[in-house]
Formats: C-alpha cells, structure tokens, sequence
C-alpha cells in the first residue's frame, strides 16, 4: 500500500506537466497567429474587392498619405515610410481617385476657411485704367531760325519757358544782306523811265531771296525807307522750349533761335498693360485727371497707340490728345487715364479669387454638395472690379470656392486625387527620373499595366522582402517573362510615389533550367 502512493503521485506529476506544456504549446501557436498580422511583411498591392473593417465602414484600400500613388489590400508597415498604413472608405472620399472629387468634412471646412459663391451671369464693362505723364504736343510746334547771316541787335524774350502769344516780337536783328537788298530795291523805284517795272520786281525778288518775309518786304514797299533792324515775331503762341541765341550774338542762315511749343493741346502718354492692348483703339474716348487739380476731369481721345512694347514692364504707350484750357496742364505732370469701353451683357460672372492661374491652364473648385468637390478647367475673359468672365467651363448656378482652394488641393492630393491642378496627364516616364534598384523574386501575376512580384530585400530602399504591384515599361515585357518564373529586375520611382520596372529578365538559375 505505502508503495503504491508514492508511484500515484508520480503519475500525477507526469500528466499535470503535460498538461501544463499541452496548454503552452497552444498559447504560443495562437499567439503567432495573433502577431501574424502586426509583423514587418508589407501587404500585397490592392488586387481584390473592398473590404470591411471593425467599424463596419467600407474600406477600398490601405495606402501610404507620404505616397498616395500606391494601394495596398491590407493593413501594415508602409514600405516607403515608418509608419502604419491608413485606409481610405468609400463613404469617406475614397472614390477620389475614381472621379477626381474631394471629400471635406464640415469640420475641416471651418478649420480650412472655406468659402463659395454662386456663379452668376452679368454685364461686365470693361474698365481699363493707366497713368502716364503730360508732354508736349509735338504736332503743335513752330521752330524760328535765321533766314541769312546777321547780328541780334535786341531781345525780347531773355528765358527758355517764357510763355509767349501768337505774333509777340521775338528779337531784332541786323542783316546786312538785307539793307543791300533794300537799298537797291528803293533805288531802282526812284529811278525814271520806260521798262523799269521789271528792274523793280527783279529787286523785289531779291529781297524775298536774302530771307525777308513778305511781310518784311511790304513794310520797305510802304514806308520807303531802309529798315536796318528787323523784328522777328512769334508764329504760335505758347512757351519757348528752347531758347539758342543772346543778344550780341552773330547768327549764321539755318541756325535755330525758338522753340515754340504750343499748350491749346497736350498729350499724355499712358502705360498700357501688355495684356490689355487689345482692349484699347485709337479713338477711344478717354477722361484724365491729375493730383494737382483735384475735382477736374479733362476728356480727350486715344490718338495713336505706339508700336514699342518696354520689356522691362510688358507695357505699351498709348498716346492721348486732350484738350486743354487756360494751360493748366504743363508737362511733367502724372495722370491717371480711364478708357471707356462697350460693356459685355449676359456673360457668365465668377468673383477673381476663384480662379487658380496654373500657367497653362485656369482651374476653380466647385462645391457639389455634401463637402464634395471637384476641380474643373475654365476659360477665362475680361475682369473688371474682381469679376472675372467665364467663356467656358460653368453654368450658372454651380458654387465655386473663393477662399482655401489650394488646401483642398493639398487635400486632394493626400486622397490620390488623380485630376489636380498641378496637371491633367502626368508626362511619360524615363529612367533619368530616378536612381534605379535592382531586386530579385518571383512573377506572381501580369496585367496589362502592372507585374506583381514577391521579391526578396532590396537594400538600396531598405526594403524586406514582400509582394508588391510595379508598372510595366513603356516598351513592355520580354516575351520570356510569365507568371511562376523567377526573374532578376531593376526599377525607378516615378510619379505618386509608384515605381516601373526599368529591366526585367529571368533568373540565371531558371534560364539555365530552361536551356536543359
């Protein structure tokens, strides 16, 4: 009996320890099972139908917000960055990629300040305003020079600027060419005699030779004297521009003594955006006003646009003729020009901060409701006062947003939005767009756009080994490659984060088994 205890307490022992290892053994499996998941093997690129997740929300796919380029089946470590992969829902702006609108919830929207107006249809007049500076007409101009050598006696204007009036005296000069032309002519009229009517007109056309006016000649004609000195008067009125001579001085036939600018019309040469040229004709009515006359508007018309285009400021001159009374206008002045157009009816109206100018292309987001938007290319015509015509693109009615349009885009593109501003077709890739990596693995399947493979660790990424979906190249795959061969490749990173095969061939091992 004593014997019998001690062998009952051994088998015991024995079937409580294995018992005890039974129920480890069966704790670890399962835990492998549980960890199976959260281990460092990356997911398989996106292949089958949507799932669902513990939230009961649709999941379309898990992808990398860093590369939004790439979808994955699973969740997981990214392959592109330490982290998690997100998934993205159906009912929360995961069909982006599909039709290229974005899903905002309220809440971002408040946080974002976004803002929308309605799409409206309106005249828009076409409102062009520049500034120039007042010069001198210079079709209104007179230029007195010396008609034959001589001295200036005596002068009556002494400063250039010096305001003068039609028919004022100038200067006196002495001209001794002249008095010989005068004393011959009075002494062939003295003269007695049949025939000397032709002397007489010969000396009258002498005189007219020598340079005297006509009016010079009839002054000899009707006093009967010499005139030793004669008056030079002013034949506009306005301001001598430029003065030459001095009292003294001894002038030469041909050389400029006044400058005569007349002031009854001024222009104004205004600045003209390169991009509003076309909306400015010679012709066009015009109102100028100037710092210096507060309250005062003068009305003229564009007389001439000038073929030069400044290529500092992409402007054009456009020369305007005004009118202008008592002279208030001088030269040198600064103006402001509004040009007068005939307005647009009925065109399509969008505030100008709705517009995105790319520099291709112009591009507004329009809100379709439901925190859903969506970006659209339009046509643009004339703005005026912040409204900006739409020729092509919208309807009225439609909302665009005029405030955070580019945080939605910055939104769309975490969601993989596919139509963006940045560009509707992405350029075809080349190797020389990035370093390329080399990799081996085997070919699990082929489709017309993309080769899956589950490849072993690329180092040059910092890549383990995994099933990940590559884009075929653009000249397509060798004939040698199919599905369950083992192949050798390199690729390169191109847009969104993706990457193409660059080569591709099998395997030395299965060439070499092929051979056999």
């Amino acid at each position: 009996m004593k014997n019998k205890k001690p062998l009952l307490a051994a088998v015991i022992a024995v079937l409580l320890a294995g018992t005890g290892y039974g129920l480890y053994w069966a704790g670890m499996n399962q835990g492998k099972k549980m960890a199976a998941p959260m281990s460092n093997e990356t997911p398989s690129p996106v292949i089958g139908a949507a799932k669902a997740d513990g939230s009961g929300k649709k999941v379309l796919y898990w992808h990398d917000p860093m590369a939004p380029g790439q979808k994955f089946d699973k969740p997981g470590k990214s392959p592109f960055m330490d982290m998690q992969l997100v998934p993205v829902y159906a009912d929360d702006g995961g069909d982006a990629g599909d039709d290229g609108k974005v899903n905002i919830s309220p809440r971002v929207q408040q946080n974002l300040g976004i803002r929308t107006a309605e799409v409206i249809r309106g005249n828009l007049a076409s409102a062009v305003v520049a500034v120039g500076s007042v010069a001198y007409n210079e079709r209104d101009v007179a230029l007195v020079q010396a008609r034959s050598n001589g001295f200036v006696e005596r002068l009556h204007v002494r400063a250039p600027l010096d305001p003068v009036r039609k028919g004022q005296p100038l200067a006196e000069l002495y001209v001794p060419e002249w008095v010989a032309a005068q004393e011959e002519y009075l002494s062939v009229r003295r003269m007695q005699g049949s025939g000397m009517d032709n002397l007489l007109g010969g000396a009258r056309q002498r005189m007219r030779l020598a340079g005297m006016t006509d009016d010079q000649v009839r002054l000899v004609e009707s006093s009967g004297k010499v005139q030793a000195r004669l008056t030079i008067f002013a034949p506009i009125g306005g301001v001598v521009s430029e003065l030459a001579v001095r009292e003294g001085m001894t002038v030469m036939a041909g050389a400029p003594m006044f400058k005569i600018n007349g002031l009854g019309t001024i222009w104004v040469n205004a600045d003209v955006p390169e991009s509003l040229a076309a909306q400015v004709r010679p012709g066009n009515m015009v109102e100028a006003r100037t710092p210096a006359l507060q309250g005062t508007v003068f009305k003229g018309r564009v007389s001439a646009i000038l073929p030069d285009v400044d290529p500092a400021t992409r402007t054009l001159k456009a020369r305007i003729e005004l009118a202008n009374p008592a002279g208030r206008l001088v030269p040198g002045m600064f103006a402001t020009i509004d040009f007068s157009s005939v307005a647009r009816k009925d065109v399509l109206l969008v505030p100008t901060e709705a517009v995105i100018q790319t520099g291709t292309r112009s591009v507004v987001m329009v809100a379709q409701g439901n925190g859903k938007f969506i970006p659209a290319e339009v046509e643009t015509g004339s703005e005026t006062n912040g409204q900006t015509e739409i020729r092509k693109g919208l309807d009225a009615g439609q909302k665009v947003v005029v405030s955070g349009q580019f945080l939605i885009d910055s939104e769309a593109s975490l969601t993989g939005t596919e139509t963006r501003m940045a560009g509707m077709a992405a350029p075809a890739p080349d190797k020389a767009a990035g370093p390329a990596h080399r990799g081996e693995g085997r070919v699990e399947s082929i489709t017309r756009d993309e080769i899956t493979i589950s490849h072993g660790p690329i180092p040059s990424l910092q890549w383990g080994a995994m099933t990940m979906g590559f884009k075929l190249p653009a000249a397509g795959l060798p004939g040698n490659i199919a599905v369950g061969g083992n192949v050798v490749f390199e690729i390169h990173p191109v847009k969104d984060g993706a990457f193409e095969i660059s080569t591709i061939a099998p395997a030395a091992g299965a060439a070499k088994g092929a051979a056999q």
